[in-house]
């Protein structure tokens, strides 16, 4: 059968299980709505809560990430598993002690004031809009692939999808389909990674194949490496073709530092992902729960340097130096979507590097390679660079790469790549919209109750009827399917990178809010106001700046990117908050008591 039709078959099974489960768990009241009635045992939480976690960022970007970026992707692993570790010791159970249904519902109360809980209701509506915006990116590339139609025609399947269970059965139904689909995606994700790893290096855990050496059967389908470590390899072939060696970093070490603890504390102020810990009977299971989500998202993410890799060592071993005509089928499938291009230049050729050669024009090869100047010979303003087989070139374009692939494809056509059966590149389309889905369901439901929950009936209606409450909680997940479906049509970047932009605007937001609201009863709510209000701004006025207006890396203040921007707010914010509360009028008692009682996570 063809990849199209097991993707029909594969993506139907998986799609038809979501919705099952959705109308077999279907809300019936606000608290099975916002928090599942508290009844979610910790390892199916600690499952859902992996789902929830390992986004489109996580399953299709991130090691399309780290194929190109080499040592420097590792920061969104360190990050993003760092931040679990955060998660776990300091927010986890002092929240599920706190016991209330929603983060802003906690600022509110902590901070004695309808104006931090409004401010905050408006961060995490901000936070998780531009979170979703990536997910559903996301979900629109996998279905212009494999289902074969427009990348926003995607976009709009999917905002169907995730309106049904998400606007039906709440958190209790979520919960469930969070289950079912991390089953979905760590599988996809795996299958093709044990089957690479045995052809390339004969080791069948993915994890070990990345540290070992080619086997003769991987030289053979490679053409060359056999002995070689898959590392020393991709070393040699980046350098070949004018990169820089794929274990060398990149990124100065200042914006690799900020942008790793940005996504670090980002974990740990994620409104979706705190929310999670609101489920589980019991105070000792919300720090359970956060175990078990690590175990579950370590599986992934020790498995996606490997992807990377592989993927990566294919991806330039199979396309260079190939005539068009003759290009994998993998690179015409992929450029029907317009996420892979080829544009064929025209060069000059130069035998010696000093003297101008005959005049080729376009030879229909596709060339992936790196500008390499050399600074002796340039007549007429022409740049002089290595081919991909070691023939000096002149090119009047002086970048003389001529294929363009998007990042977010490599671990959706890694199989391709590989020549593997079509079911299993159908697997990985099915993990993709998993992954996607079950995050973009969890934001939904973040920014239902925010708006619901929040500010209906925390601000605007406070007698508002559990049946009103619960109508408007549905309400507010239709709309903001439709509004993330529009980000998702016109996103801010690649999808880890706008998830990255997400997890420094909840840095530099909740997390100081969140740390000094549990430990430091002097805390004020003058000083959570104006802590969160100017750390979010600076930071999202940072992001904005220098992602659309000026988009120069030379402009970055210390050389620190958007992504790593968060870390700074962060600070700002910290320092904000401390010297405000310091300035203001004490909390009263009642509230320094329940700080007091929060503060030892044991049961009530």
């Amino acid at each position: 059968m063809s990849i199209l039709t097991w993707t029909w078959i594969i993506v139907g099974l998986s799609f038809a299980l979501y919705i099952g489960i959705a109308i077999w768990s279907k809300a019936s009241s606000t608290g099975e709505f916002y928090v599942a009635e508290k009844q979610v045992h910790p390892i199916a939480n600690g499952m859902a809560t992996a789902a929830d976690w390992m986004s489109a960022a996580s399953f299709i970007s991130m090691a399309g990430l780290i194929s190109f970026m080499g040592r420097d992707g590792s920061m969104y692993l360190m990050g993003w598993t760092g931040g679990y570790v955060l998660l776990a010791l300091l927010l986890a159970p002092y929240l599920r002690k706190y016991g209330k249904y929603t983060v802003p519902q906690f600022v509110g109360d902590r901070y004695y004031s309808n104006t931090a809980r409004v401010v905050a209701l408006l961060s995490a509506i901000f936070v998780s809009f531009t979170y979703v915006a990536g997910q559903m990116r996301g979900v629109g590339i996998v279905f212009s692939r494999f289902l074969e139609v427009s990348i926003n025609t995607g976009v709009i399947i999917g905002m169907c999808i995730v309106f049904f269970y998400a606007v039906l059965g709440g958190m209790k139904g979520i919960t469930y389909t969070q289950v079912a689909q991390y089953c979905v995606l760590i599988i996809a994700y795996l299958i093709p990674a044990i089957f690479i790893s045995i052809m390339l290096t004969g080791n069948p855990i993915p994890m070990l194949g990345y540290g070992s050496t080619v086997s003769a059967g991987g030289a053979q389908i490679l053409g060359q490496g056999q002995g070689m470590y898959i590392l020393d390899l991709l070393d040699k072939i980046h350098t070949d073709l004018g990169f820089k060696a794929y274990t060398a970093g990149q990124k100065p070490l200042i914006d690799l530092f900020c942008t790793t603890f940005a996504l670090m504390v980002g974990t740990a102020g994620l409104p979706h992902v705190i929310i999670r810990f609101f489920t589980v009977p019991k105070v000792r299971d919300a720090r359970s729960s956060a175990g078990w989500a690590l175990l579950f998202i370590a599986i992934l993410y020790t498995t996606a340097p490997a992807v990377a890799a592989f993927a990566r060592t294919n991806f330039l071993l199979t396309i260079n130096g190939k005539k068009y005509e003759e290009a994998p089928s993998w690179f015409k499938n992929w450029e029907k979507t317009k996420l892979v291009g080829f544009k064929d230049k025209a060069i000059y050729k130069t035998a010696d590097g000093k003297t101008i050669g005959v005049f080729k024009g376009k030879d229909g090869s596709l060339k992936y390679l790196e500008k390499k100047e050399e600074k002796p010979f340039n007549p007429e303003g022409m740049t002089l660079v290595k081919d991909f087989d070691g023939v000096m070139t002149i090119s009047k374009d002086p970048q003389v790469n001529e294929v363009d692939v998007d990042r977010d494809i490599m671990v959706l056509a890694n199989p391709e790549i590989a020549k593997l059966p079509a079911w299993v590149v159908a697997l990985v389309a099915a993990g993709g919209l998993a992954a996607a889905l079950s995050t973009a369901a969890g934001l939904l439901l973040v920014i239902s109750a925010a708006i619901s929950h929040d500010l209906i009936k925390g601000v605007i209606s406070p007698n508002i009827s559990e049946k009103g409450e619960l109508v408007w909680a549905r309400i507010a997940a239709g709309l903001a399917v439709i509004i993330s479906g529009y980000f998702g049509i016109n996103p801010p970047g690649f999808v880890a990178q706008v998830v990255a932009f997400a997890f420094g605007l909840a840095a530099s937001s909740f997390f100081p809010l969140i740390i000094l609201g549990i430990f430091w009863k002097r805390a004020t709510k003058e000083g959570a106001i104006a802590g969160m209000l100017v750390g979010i701004i600076f930071t999202a006025w940072y992001i904005i700046y220098f992602r659309f207006v000026n988009t120069d890396p030379k402009g970055w203040w210390f050389g620190i990117s958007p992504e790593g921007i968060g870390t700074i707010g962060m600070i700002i914010n910290f320092v904000v908050m401390w010297v405000v509360s310091l300035m203001t009028p004490p909390p009263p008692k009642e509230i320094q008591d329940m700080v007091e009682n929060v503060r030892y996570p044991r049961e009530a």
